[in-house]
């Protein structure tokens, strides 16, 4: 039974060149809470509202990335990272669900549209499973 992912959870990106980074959840509603902190669910993926940055990107998928490589004539030339989360985080919890939506567990997640795979290193607490 995974733990579920709260306020302060630590993120990283296979394509961030940056340290982990902590996932921000905005409570809807009435606040839930689990160890203390706000819970997730699979919908937080709002670009620098609840995923952060991740420091430079160095995928070639980035236009940013692709500008600055061509400008350097082929050698990979990092941009700052804007995460672009192409869908909600998966799977999350099969069982339990918050506002309607599934509460984010650890082992979830959130593909960047810039071929990134964002992943949740540390969920801010261990005490609270999802049950499934």
């Amino acid at each position: 039974m995974p733990p579920l992912v709260v306020l302060s959870a630590m993120l990283s990106c296979t394509m961030g060149l940056g340290p982990p980074a902590p996932l921000t959840v905005v409570p809807k509603g009435t606040p839930v809470t689990a160890g203390g902190q706000f819970v997730a669910t699979v919908a937080d993926t709002l670009p620098m509202a609840n995923i952060p940055t991740f420091g430079m990107c160095s995928s070639p998928a980035n236009p940013a990335v692709a500008a600055a490589t061509a400008a350097a004539l082929g050698v990979l030339t990092p941009m700052p990272c804007v995460p672009v989360p192409a869908g909600p985080w998966t799977p999350g919890s099969a069982k339990v669900v918050l506002g309607g939506v599934p509460v984010l567990t650890a082992g979830s997640v959130c593909q960047c549209a810039w071929a990134g795979t964002i992943s949740i290193g540390v969920p801010g607490q261990v005490t609270v499973s999802a049950n499934g």
